[in-house]
């Protein structure tokens, strides 16, 4: 699937975060999870709660250096439902660490502002940050991978995931990725992941859409 092709679906892309979080994104890029602790120096022992278990709630770092950054909740994850429905031999805590070492987008509207208006959000107002898809995906193709599912998301019917939940952009075909699962439903892209960072996300950005709490 080629940038073009991405982007002839999907001709933007949307990533929600905190209200606050918006302008160290826009100067520090959209960094993944993996990143932040290792940038911000986040000792072992705390490390590996931060990156494989669940976050109720988003947890704010500070750094002599680099300043005071906050990593995303994960709240609409249950690691219990995660449990049956992971393939592939995957315990909860990989898959957490997969996610953590991505960043996310989704590519319509109606789930984000689910999430906007989600009970666990009332008192955290979020933004929406609006990407121009062609110009990600030139820059981040190699990186970048395709989902049929919210991968961080376990409520109500929680679908199956494992090692190919994720598609990487360059080697797949839409026209057979679309029925790989054998539904009776083709499968459509709900979500668009990058492995690692996009430290310069400011040069795709289109809109910042400005939160409100529920």
């Amino acid at each position: 699937m080629t940038p073009d092709q991405l982007a002839q679906r999907h001709p933007h892309l949307f990533h929600v975060t905190g209200v606050e979080a918006v302008p160290s994104v826009l100067e520090r890029g959209l960094l993944c999870s993996a990143d932040i602790v290792d940038q911000w120096e986040v000792p072992p022992e705390d490390r590996d709660a931060l990156l494989s278990r669940r976050r109720p709630s988003p947890v704010p770092l500070s750094h002599p250096r680099f300043g005071r950054i906050v990593i995303n909740d994960n709240a609409p994850l249950s690691e219990p439902k995660l449990a049956r429905v992971l393939d592939d031999g995957l315990t909860p805590p990989e898959w957490l660490r997969m996610l953590n070492q991505r960043v996310f987008f989704f590519t319509d509207r109606k789930p984000l502002e689910a999430l906007r208006g989600a009970r666990l959000n009332e008192k955290r107002p979020k933004s929406v940050i609006v990407v121009d898809t062609r110009a990600l995906a030139e820059a981040y193709g190699r990186q970048m991978e395709i989902a049929p599912i919210n991968s961080g998301n376990t409520n109500y019917a929680a679908a199956r995931r494992g090692l190919s939940t994720f598609a990487p952009l360059p080697q797949t075909d839409f026209s057979v990725w679309r029925t790989g699962r054998g539904r009776k439903n083709p499968d459509r892209i709900r979500e668009v992941a990058v492995r690692g960072s996009v430290r310069d996300l400011a040069r795709f950005v289109v809109d910042v859409q400005e939160g409100a709490a529920a």
